[in-house]
Formats: structure tokens, C-alpha cells, sequence
């Protein structure tokens, strides 16, 4: 069970645009940093740190393949999140977008 602390820290967390979109684009599929700034168009240093924010509270699993940080959520524990993914517009239409440029990606 998650403290009322615990609770406002994430819920503050999720208040940001790009991590709510990264959640989002999460709820889709497990995505590599590089696909994450592929999509957003965003640095990714910038992308780590919102990435490493999210893995502090809990919300995301990391998996290491290579010099690549795989991401997928991590919400079994909390319902309160996942109530709010289904609110969240989809983000299928990135991930068909990310789908079509593999050839171009970052992730090399």
C-alpha cells in the first residue's frame, strides 16, 4: 500500500507533459531511449532524466540490452496509475510513426 506521500510524489510526477506522454507511449509497448527520443524530438539526456525520475518512483522497469535502456511500466502495485493510463489519448499513432522510421533511428 502507497503512503498519501508516495501518492502525491508520483501523481506530481505525472503532472509533466512529457512524462505523461512517455507513460503514455509506454502503455503501447516497451521502447527503447532512443525510440523515446525519436518520437518526442527531445535530447536524450533530456529523455534519461525524465526516464530516471520515473524509475525512482517505481513506474518504470529498466532492462539493459547492450549500450541500450529498454522501458516498460511498472504498475502492478499501483492502481491509482493505471486508472489514470486510461484516460491518457492514445499514442498509437507515435508508435506507427516510430514503426515507420526504423531505418533512420538513433538506436544503431
Amino acid at each position: 500500500m502507497h503512503t498519501l506521500d508516495t501518492m502525491a510524489d508520483i501523481f506530481k510526477l505525472l503532472g509533466d507533459k512529457t512524462r505523461l506522454r512517455i507513460v503514455g507511449l509506454l502503455k503501447e509497448r516497451e521502447l527503447c531511449v532512443c525510440n523515446i527520443v525519436d518520437i518526442l524530438n527531445m535530447s536524450q539526456p533530456s529523455i534519461s532524466q525524465h526516464l530516471r525520475k520515473m524509475k525512482a518512483l517505481g513506474l518504470v522497469h529498466e532492462d539493459r540490452r547492450g549500450k541500450w535502456t529498454y522501458y516498460s511500466l511498472n504498475l502492478e502495485d499501483k492502481p491509482y496509475v493505471q486508472a489514470i493510463l486510461t484516460s491518457i489519448p492514445s499514442q498509437a499513432s507515435s508508435i506507427e510513426w516510430l514503426d515507420q522510421q526504423e531505418e533512420i533511428s538513433v538506436c544503431e
